[in-house]
Order: C-alpha cells, then structure tokens, then sequence
C-alpha cells in the first residue's frame, strides 16, 4: 500500500492490537505492519481531496455525510466506525463535514444528515439517509455488497 495522500490516522489492529498509521488515500488495502491482517480504513475528506480519497479507493466506500451540530451524526458515527472495524478490508469509511464540504454535499443532493452513501469507484451503489445502529447498518451494507456481485 503505497502512499498518495499525508493526512494519516493512527488505527488498531483488531487481530493483534498493534497500532499502524493509515493514510486517507492511498493505493490498495491497508494491512497490519505485524501481523498483516485486514485494518480498518477510516478516513475524513472534504471539497478539495474527495475524489483522491473517496472516489478512487479500492474498496467499496462508506461515505457519511455529516454536520457537527446535528444529534443523530454524532450518534451513527461510532456505529459506522464500528463497521468499518468489522468489514476490514472490504469497506473504507469516509466521513464528510457538510458544512465544511459544500460541493459535496452539492453533489450529492443532501437534504438530511446524517447521509449515507456506498459507492464503488465513485459510483453510487446504495443510499440512505437518517441514523441507525451499527447491526442494521452493517445489514445494509453487507445487502449492497452481495447485490452489486
């Protein structure tokens, strides 16, 4: 996994516990610098680098749009973080600002945060708006998944 973007976040290993540096956009998957397992692939963006870091990735993405002063986002953001750790490998979350991305959001019609979007290379493969917990959103995903197969 090579490098294309500085911003990085620090995650934990779920097999082994290590911490490993993880940078928000990047080429491939991001694996354990010890024990190579799958690491979970959590990453912010905004206006100027969504395409490098959401568009481009590999796996299917995650995207939650989302707004500091809405309730319901700061609720669903654990849950989603959660399924990203369960789905290492197979999703990358990318959390987006509304208020600090508003082309994005433009982008995407958003109406109501939180909005959730999987998209594959930058095509929409699912959508939904409103918070939910972590067992239903990762059902969510994981349907989206097996229908885009």
């Amino acid at each position: 996994m090579s490098p294309t973007n500085t911003d990085s976040r620090t995650v934990v290993c779920v097999a082994c516990g290590r911490g490993n540096r993880v940078p928000a956009a990047a080429d491939g998957l991001p694996r354990c610098g010890s024990c190579t397992s799958p690491l979970p692939w959590i990453a912010d963006a905004g206006d100027a680098d969504f395409e490098e870091v959401a568009e481009k990735a590999a796996p299917v993405v995650l995207v939650d749009l989302w707004a500091t002063w809405c309730g319901p986002c700061r609720t669903v953001g654990p849950a989603l973080e959660q399924v990203a750790r369960e789905l290492a490998g197979r999703i990358k979350l990318v959390r987006v600002d509304v208020d600090q991305a508003p082309r994005i959001a433009q982008k995407f019609q958003v109406q109501a945060v939180p909005t959730l979007i999987l998209m594959d290379r930058g095509e929409v493969i699912a959508r939904q708006a409103g918070a939910a917990p972590a067992p239903a959103l990762r059902q969510w995903v994981e349907q989206a998944l097996r229908d885009r197969r």
